[in-house]
This record gives structure tokens, sequence and C-alpha cells, in this order.
């Protein structure tokens, strides 16, 4: 058996046990199902909710408000990235304000988003490109200054514009590091945008969660953070397959393993 296929083989038995220590102590009694319900009871609330067509809408207006964050938020802190990071100048200047900003917890900007935007989709796209923002920015940062010295000096010996030094090597330079940042940064999108709507929506995940905890249906809280999880692995499944078609120099998984067995 392959390492990969062992690693998930363990993984599953693990989570089988768990579910199954969950269900027996909270049919024997040992745990509260008020407080803790049982994964068959969650799992009976989830069929529930995909049995009506309202968890599409609401999944859909999740989904529209992460879609919208992430490129907004990676696009500014990628371009703010780059900017900063060929002009020392503005980085300079810029920079005091930045820390400042980013030493704000931003998840407490909601109710000011709210205020600000209403508790329609601008909000929530609001917060949600705040909290990535700073993720693209800094990592765009950080590539740019990291950029190969001798393959500067050599560009610039050959009389290399700055569209083409932009081109061919700051930006390579960079791209690993921007999308290294993509999963981080999905999960911040489907953060801004999930507690948004749980400080005030009609619709969405967050919404659906409010909803559950107000009328104290622990229940309906589980199943939504179940769905909430999957919705997030989701996500991060597609962002692992556009991250290894970008990276396509970077050693994949069972070709370091034949390395590491040749040894």
């Amino acid at each position: 058996m392959k390492r990969k296929d062992k690693i998930r083989a363990t993984q599953l038995g693990l989570l089988v046990v768990l579910l199954t220590l969950w269900e027996g102590g909270a049919r024997l009694g040992w745990i509260d199902p008020f407080f803790f319900p049982s994964p068959m009871s969650i799992i009976r609330r989830l069929l529930e909710w995909f049995s009506s067509a309202q968890i599409w809408y609401d999944l859909g207006v999740t989904l529209l408000e992460t879609v919208l964050s992430f490129i907004f938020g990676i696009s500014g802190g990628i371009l703010l990235g780059l900017w900063l990071g060929l002009s020392p100048f503005a980085a300079s200047v810029l920079n005091p304000f930045i820390k400042v900003f980013n030493a704000i917890p931003r998840v407490l900007l909601a109710p000011i988003y709210v205020l600000w935007f209403g508790l329609g989709l601008a909000s929530k796209v609001a917060l949600g490109l705040t909290l990535v923002f700073f993720v693209a920015f800094f990592n765009t940062l950080q590539g740019v200054r990291e950029v190969n010295p001798v393959v500067l000096a050599n560009a610039r010996l050959l009389k290399a514009s700055r569209m083409a030094l932009l081109k061919h090597v700051y930006l390579p330079s960079a791209a690993s590091w921007i999308i290294s940042s993509l999963r981080v940064s999905v999960g911040l999108a489907v953060l801004g945008a999930v507690v948004a709507e749980y400080l005030g929506s009609s619709v969405g995940l967050g919404h659906m969660i409010a909803q559950a905890e107000g009328v104290m249906d622990a229940t309906g809280v589980f199943a939504g953070l179940v769905l909430l999880s999957a919705f997030v692995v989701a996500l991060d499944a597609l962002v692992d397959r556009l991250e290894k078609r970008l990276l396509v120099w970077r050693p994949r998984e069972n070709e370091e393993e034949t390395a590491l067995a040749a040894r």
C-alpha cells in the first residue's frame, strides 16, 4: 500500500472511531444531546435542509460573496504589493499606515461595514475583501523583495525595461508566494462572508447558523458548522488543483516519495 493510501485509510479510521464514540455516548446518555447532538441527528437535519430549495439559494449567496471577496481581495493585495515592492519611497511613506490598519482585528469591522453598506451583498464582500487583502499583499510584497539579485542584475545589464523586469523577473519571483497564499485566502473569504451574514442577513450559511442559535437549536448549529466545513473543504480542493497547475515546477508528492526511497 502506498504511503498516501495509508494516510487516507488512517484518517478514515480515526473519523469512524470518533463518530462511533460520539454516537454511542449520545445514545447511552454520557453526552447531553441538548448541547452535543448525535451525528445521526445532525445528518437527519442536513437531509431535511437539502430536501428544500432554500438551502441551495443560501449556498449560492455565500458562494457569490466568497468569490467576490476572494477576487477583489487578491487583486487589490497583489497590485499594492507589487507597487510598494517596486517603489521603496512609497513603501516607506505608507508603511506606518499599513501597520496601524493591519493591527486592527478585522472581524470587528463587520458592524461598521453593516452601518456603511447595509445588510446586502456589499457589506459581506467588504469584510471578506478586508480579510483576504492583507494576506495577498504581504505575500506579494515579500515575493518581490525575495527576487534573486543576480537575475535582477543580469536583466538590467541586458537593458530590460521596467515592464520587462516586472513580467520576467518580479512576477515569477512573487508567483509562488502569491499562489501559496490562495488556500489561506479562500478560508478567510468564507470567514468574512459567514461572519457578516451571522451579524445581519436574511440568507446565507451564517444566517442559518444564527437562526439555529437564536432558538437554542444545537442540532441546527452543528449541522450548519458541518455544512460550512464541507463548503470550505470543497473550495480548498479547487484551489489545490489550481495551485498544482500553476506551480508545475514543484515536485509532486509521489516524486518526493520516489526520491526518498532511492536514497
